[in-house]
């Protein structure tokens, strides 16, 4: 048992856990990364415009929700080490399945599998961080695991472009299926039901909670509503920042690389960073609703700014803007995700974390709509910046209202 091994084994073994979530998120971010990278390529050779590319953005986002609510549950029942590993394999027979489409409903089919499987993701990633982290580190391990989601969106502007013009497009597609099967031998290699997680926390009754009985509390509301809110803005961001860069900056598949990695890496900077100072709250004595709030309100008003990167001129000034906001968005899900943890025992974090996920994808689905129409019709990106800019804010008045003081549910 691990726990017999003395303290310092079992760190250095959490964080070892630690970072095959940082992995496996860094996958999942350059699966979902490839898209939004060679949009701007594939429009022509496919034929898709703006409204079409929304729909197949849609379809991602309305399996993404759907695999939510599924794989809370599944999680919660089946545990960690087996519902990861079902997830990332799912989802990487469909990232792979990209370079075997060649129509808009293609793309759109295959969207749909990869959102279905990537939704195991972070209900899998933030149960895990639950299960072997106290609570004064959850903050600090779940903005280290997310920060995978920054490096996947460098990883993929940086070798996508690259394989693309070698190898085609097609191969852009099965490139990371190597790096899933990694993964998954080194997650079913280490991860083993025999070691002990954290015993620092209350007793916790084994039976599982019904989604029913979630819902009545206004935690799972809070959260829910919190990713409502907010997730459109990362979502927008994700899938269309490289048509933003290309249609208002002239960028090209081939100069696309250095400003997106640019704003990843500030998001990366925010992740950790967010992270770290909600977790250096705590070990201060604040409270988890002081220091959880102070830290997201921090963010949100950091986001602000971005309502003018839509006007500037210069591409810098754009791209330095954007990674403001997306490095205030990693640093606020870092502090919202470890709300659930801080609120719910860990035999329903997952569940939780795959209801408020829903409500972020299907939010996510929405303003994918809207935005495919709004360009087709309009071609203005001005009111999804004045969006973005407003969300975060919006979002912690909610949430204060709804749990003013962050009290754990008493879920029975």
């Amino acid at each position: 048992m691990l726990v017999k091994a003395g303290k310092p084994v079992q760190v250095t073994y959490r964080w070892r856990i630690c970072a095959l979530l940082f992995f496996a998120t860094t996958i999942n971010y350059i699966d979902r990364q490839v898209l939004g990278v060679l949009a701007p390529y594939l429009q022509p050779i496919i034929g898709w415009n703006e409204l079409q590319y929304g729909y197949i953005v849609t379809s991602f986002q309305a399996a993404y929700a759907v695999g939510l609510l599924i794989a809370g549950g599944v999680i919660d029942r089946l545990g960690t080490r087996i519902g990861y590993a079902i997830s990332i394999a799912v989802w990487s027979l469909a990232a792979m399945s990209h370079a075997l489409v060649r129509s808009v409903i293609g793309f759109a089919l295959a969207r749909f599998a990869l959102g279905l499987g990537e939704a195991g993701n972070f209900p899998a990633a933030i149960k895990t961080v639950a299960e072997w982290f106290p609570r004064k580190e959850r903050a600090l391990a779940t903005g280290i695991f997310n920060s995978g989601s920054n490096v996947g969106a460098i990883v993929a502007p940086l070798t996508v472009p690259w394989i693309t013009l070698r190898l085609g497009w097609h191969w852009a597609f099965v490139f990371t299926g190597f790096l899933s099967a990694a993964w998954l031998i080194a997650w079913l290699t280490v991860y083993r039901h025999g070691l002990t997680p954290i015993q620092d926390d209350e007793a916790e009754a084994a039976s599982r909670i019904p989604w029913a009985h979630l819902l009545t509390h206004r935690q799972t509301w809070a959260f829910l509503l919190g990713k409502f809110i907010t997730d459109p803005v990362w979502w927008f961001l994700t899938f269309w920042l490289p048509k933003f860069l290309y249609s208002e900056h002239g960028l090209t598949l081939t100069d696309i690389g250095p400003p997106l990695v640019a704003v990843c890496l500030m998001a990366d900077v925010g992740s950790i960073g967010g992270g770290w100072i909600g977790s250096a709250f705590l070990k201060r004595g604040w409270s988890a609703n002081r220091a959880r709030k102070s830290v997201m309100l921090i963010c949100a008003s950091l986001v602000v700014p971005i309502v003018f990167a839509v006007k500037a001129r210069s591409l810098w000034v754009a791209v330095a803007l954007i990674g403001l906001a997306a490095a205030s968005h990693q640093g606020w899900s870092a502090n919202l995700y470890t709300m659930v943890s801080d609120t719910f025992p860990r035999r329903a974090v997952a569940s939780v974390v795959g209801i408020g996920g829903f409500g972020g994808a299907v939010a996510g689905m929405l303003i994918a709509t809207f935005t495919g129409f709004l360009l087709q019709f309009t071609g203005s990106y001005v009111p999804l910046f004045v969006m973005a800019g407003s969300a975060y804010l919006l979002a912690l008045l909610v949430i204060q209202v709804l749990v003013p003081k962050l009290e754990p549910a008493h879920v029975g």
